[in-house]
């Protein structure tokens, strides 16, 4: 089975992309979906503890978690010593089923790819990417959003030349979203013959 770690910015075009994989057949762990998840489960006491009055009736307060997360520069490192090992297990479990059911590929859509290190437990990643000004005009679009909240997201982001310098694939998502799923499709067949070594390597139960 082939690991795709499919990546990008805020405003790239991840969800388009993961989306066509799934329209593909291709199974998607979509990382952000899994944190609120968490957000709802199993984190809350352990974020609790961490960051007291951050949760109320049985989820994160995600408003409350961000004012404590700004008035402390090491409060992110903690919330993601939380997080990451969580969702990482809900990676492998995801990963173990796709494999038991003969899965060719699977793609695990991390937005922080690269700066967590999780490129090194994929066989191949792929990076989706626009100019900044597309970027950043179909960002402000989302409701709520503000120049000052994204220039804060795009501080926990490596660069997007960065992330393009270390893909192994680049999806240019400039164009029409035609002519980003057409990329998509083509990846995939490329993608058809080939056989990967992480699952063996990072995922399989011992």
């Amino acid at each position: 089975m082939l690991i795709i770690g499919l990546t990008g910015s805020i405003g790239m075009g991840k969800s388009t992309a993961a989306a066509r994989f799934r329209h593909n057949g291709v199974a998607v762990f979509d990382a952000d979906a899994a944190v609120h998840e968490l957000y709802q489960s199993k984190a809350v006491p352990l974020i609790e503890g961490a960051f007291p009055g951050t949760t109320a009736n049985g989820s994160v307060d995600r408003k409350r978690l961000m004012e404590a997360l700004m008035q402390d520069q090491q409060a992110i490192k903690r919330l993601e010593a939380i997080i990451h090992p969580l969702v990482r297990e809900m990676e492998r479990q995801f990963l173990i089923a796709e494999h038991a059911n003969g899965a060719s590929m699977a793609v695990l859509e991390i937005p922080l790819l690269f700066e967590t290190g999780a490129d090194k437990t994929v066989d191949v990643t792929i990076v989706v990417s626009t100019d900044a000004q597309t970027q950043k005009a179909r960002v402000m679009q989302r409701p709520g959003m503000t120049g000052e909240k994204l220039s804060a997201i795009l501080a926990r982001q490596m660069p997007d030349n960065e992330k393009r310098r270390l893909a192994n694939v680049i999806v240019d998502t400039s164009g029409p979203i035609p002519e980003t799923e057409s990329q998509i499709d083509k990846l995939i067949r490329q993608f058809e013959s080939r056989d990967g070594t992480a699952y063996h390597r990072h995922w399989q139960s011992v």
